[in-house]
């Protein structure tokens, strides 16, 4: 499916006669056209490598990703509360 999105990607692109916008950056210009190649790339090479790996140890690996968004961005609101909090503290003794 990745290979197919690929393929018809680089089609649109060569019938579009693609031509980068003039205020993108440099870097821009260079990875936007083989953006799903590279994509492609990673994502095959992580897939190699977990099918290379315990099954128990991925599953671990998904396990620590899923809990540990949360948990920052718990994190995040938390500490943006207390931020917050004390800002307004601030103002009521002025």
């Amino acid at each position: 499916m990745i290979v197919l999105r690929k393929r018809i990607h680089e089609m649109k692109m060569v019938e579009r006669n693609y031509e980068p916008s003039a205020d993108w950056m440099e870097w821009e210009k260079r990875y936007y056209t083989s953006y799903d190649s590279i994509i492609c790339d990673v994502l095959g090479v992580l897939q190699s490598m977990l099918m290379n790996t315990r099954p128990s140890v991925v599953l671990g690996m998904v396990v620590l990703v899923v809990f540990s968004l949360p948990a920052s961005a718990a994190f995040l609101v938390l500490h943006a509360a207390d931020v917050i909090k004390r800002i307004v503290e601030t103002e009521i003794r002025i």
